[in-house]
């Protein structure tokens, strides 16, 4: 860093040594008072003043925002400077977990496109899959595949996104743990398992597709010679973004390739990388695929089709007893991706099936898709909402006997059945807070 930063250095080492900015996105389809200075490389994006007890916030647990690192964000403009974000487009975020990138790219893409959030550790789809939920969109398949396994799926993709593993330099000031890990060893085994990983993937991206490669890293290894690397060995073309001064991203130039660094003493945010580059040739392949899935009766769907707003641009499947939703336009992608990924969610979930009952979902709760005039709504305060999150029993005022929504600051928490004794809590289990 010396080498590279010259007269920086001392300022940079010194930027180390202060508390990490805290910054969130907020979710544009949910409700919510925005606070802070925003981030002005994002439109949704905001500092805080401090850092406020994230699970004791209900807006938190309704997907109102998410807790994102700043420079990561530029994610955005990569995305809004490349590509036609109007139209319908098949979209991967390869490395996914927990979700930052992802629900930045539903926030961005139209409702017709599609996200496949992939993440190749099992263990950590969970979080994925609750961050994703949270932020209320049903355009989002949720995988969990090697990267080589997306060599099935040529030319699927209008836009890749490999937020890659690496050496994690860039998190040094927010995670002094990482320091323990770091070594010239470790760098250069994170070079050659970002060029894997891109070399995999790579057959899925469509002809004058888009890649968008970042770390957040310093070194070139992971980066800029990993970019001039893409463009190279595949003859990529590298692409030029559009960055304000005022900003304090570095433009790195290295053989014909463009990318733009966050350093900490220039930026209020971490270490972060970015490279966009465009493919140039390849194979696009239309493939068809057997329908395997299971539908609901014309009747089922008649009866729920009330609950979902702007139900006709859904189609419903079945999977065990549970009815799901994902946009029309996208049937056959996804039966694509059936026969060709382990699925992990497809869209969200509507309902549960039981004895000829319905009983909805969740996911339904917290979906920007939800009709609430199909339901009583009941509306808590603070504490009742943490009481509810806690998945402690409410006592509420009388109630019409049936699924109500649960509802704090016009947000909605989840579900709750009054019967005629007592109020059944529906948060899930594996969700409650335990401060």
């Amino acid at each position: 860093m010396k080498l590279r930063l010259g007269l920086d250095f001392q300022p940079f080492i010194q930027s180390l040594e202060t508390a990490s900015p805290v910054s969130i996105r907020y979710n544009p389809h949910k409700k919510s008072e925005q606070a802070g200075e925003r981030i002005p490389w994002s439109t949704w994006g905001h500092y805080l003043s401090e850092r406020p007890v994230f699970t004791l916030d209900p807006g938190f647990h309704a997907g109102a925002y998410y807790v994102q690192e700043a420079s990561s964000m530029l994610l955005e403009q990569a995305l809004v400077q490349t590509l036609d974000l109007t139209k319908s487009l098949n979209v991967l975020d390869l490395c996914a977990a927990p979700g930052g990138k992802s629900t930045l790219l539903l926030s961005l893409i139209s409702p017709r496109s599609l996200l496949i959030s992939n993440e190749v550790i099992r263990n950590r789809t969970s979080v994925l899959s609750e961050n994703i939920q949270k932020w209320g969109h049903d355009n989002v398949i949720i995988t969990s595949n090697d990267p080589g396994d997306f060599q099935r799926l040529p030319g699927f993709f209008d836009l890749v996104v490999i937020d890659a593993p690496c050496s994690g330099e860039g998190l040094f000031r927010k995670d002094p743990g990482a320091t323990k890990e770091w070594s010239p060893r470790n760098v250069e085994m994170c070079s050659l398992r970002q060029r894997r990983i891109v070399n995999d993937a790579w057959a899925c991206l469509k002809p004058g597709g888009i890649l968008i490669y970042s770390t957040c890293t310093y070194n070139e290894a992971e980066n800029m010679d990993n970019a001039a690397w893409i463009r190279d060995t595949h003859g990529a073309e590298s692409l030029s973004l559009s960055m304000k001064e005022d900003w304090g991203i570095e433009e790195i130039m290295k053989n014909h390739c463009t990318g733009y660094q966050c350093f900490p003493h220039h930026v209020r945010g971490e270490g972060f990388f970015l490279s966009v580059l465009r493919k140039t040739s390849g194979e696009h392949r239309t493939q068809k695929s057997k329908n395997t899935l299971k539908y609901p009766s014309a009747n089922q769907i008649k009866d729920m089709a009330p609950w979902i707003l702007t139900a006709d641009s859904s189609f419903f499947f079945q999977h065990h007893e549970t009815i799901r939703m994902l946009p029309s336009a996208k049937q056959e992608e996804f039966q694509v991706l059936l026969n060709n990924l382990h699925v992990v969610i497809g869209g969200t979930a509507v309902l549960e099936l039981s004895k000829n009952k319905f009983i909805p979902d969740h996911a339904l709760a917290l979906s920007i898709r939800l009709n609430k005039n199909q339901f009583p709504v009941i509306k808590i305060d603070i504490e009742q909402a943490l009481a509810y999150l806690r998945k402690e029993t409410l006592r509420l005022d009388s109630h019409p006997f049936g699924f109500a929504l649960i509802e704090y600051n016009g947000l909605g928490l989840g579900w709750v059945n009054v019967l005629q004794n007592r109020i059944n809590n529906l948060y899930p289990a594996t969700w409650r807070i335990r401060m």
